[in-house]
């Protein structure tokens, strides 16, 4: 556990000094920008020593690996950020758990969501999940809502008991025109967001970038990136 630990603080260390050079180059405070750390396929252990090491934010794609772990991490201090494409019929236990869901993108995990909120008593954070590989009114190959769905369904949350809209979210997207412009994608949900907080002020979050293309996220203004194999490591595959 000593070796895993040296790894993980070793790893960490690097991804730090990447996002306080990102943040340097883009005139930025090293304080504008949360690290997410993602911890999927990875276990409970794991993440007991990123919390021992001061990471704060983990997130999950899957809540039949998240559900599990963030009931045996249930004494740390940590917000638990729910990152895959969710299902409605797994709303209820995500709701469990999440502090923030980040992939939100259509109406009706909307009204599942705010259902199981106040079913909870909890309030749970929304992120719009934007998607620049969608045609209008369709969703992208890995989730998400075209840019022209975004205003209606920020309504939509705003409006809905027990959710709090706090910004939006993107994952480059792998085809169409975006395909490979990391920098493009990142810079464009941030107009976006400057159009999303003349409606809702305080939806200021704006979660892009991961592993391999935080220091474009952090310039083009990126408040949250997401990192997993940075700092984790390559996953082992599954199956």
């Amino acid at each position: 556990m000593t070796d895993r630990r040296d790894e993980l603080a070793a790893n960490l260390a690097r991804v730090e000094e990447r996002i306080t050079a990102a943040c340097a180059a883009a005139g930025r405070g090293r304080e504008e920008v949360t690290l997410i750390v993602v911890t999927k396929t990875y276990p409970a252990s794991d993440v007991r020593i990123l919390s021992e090491l001061g990471v704060r934010h983990v997130a999950e794609n899957r809540d039949q690996d998240a559900a599990p772990k963030a009931a045996q991490c249930s004494d740390l201090p940590l917000s638990w950020h729910f990152v895959g494409q969710l299902q409605t019929n797994k709303v209820r236990s995500v709701v469990g758990y999440a502090d923030v869901v980040q992939s939100v993108d259509r109406a009706r995990l909307v009204t599942a969501l705010s259902k199981e909120a106040v079913r909870a008593g909890r309030e749970i954070g929304c992120l719009i999940q934007v998607a620049f590989d969608a045609g209008a009114g369709g969703r992208g190959e890995r989730g998400g809502v075209a840019p022209e769905g975004v205003e209606e369904l920020a309504g939509l949350i705003a409006g809905s008991p027990g959710l709090r809209l706090d910004g939006l979210m993107t994952v480059a997207p792998l085809t169409g025109e975006y395909a490979g412009r990391q920098q493009a994608v990142f810079e464009r949900l941030m107009d976006l967001s400057t159009d999303l907080r003349r409606a809702h002020p305080a939806a200021n979050m704006v979660s892009a970038g991961m592993s391999a293309d935080l220091e474009q996220a952090v310039a083009a203004g990126a408040t949250h990136v997401r990192v997993g194999t940075a700092v984790l490591g390559v996953r082992p595959r599954l199956g």
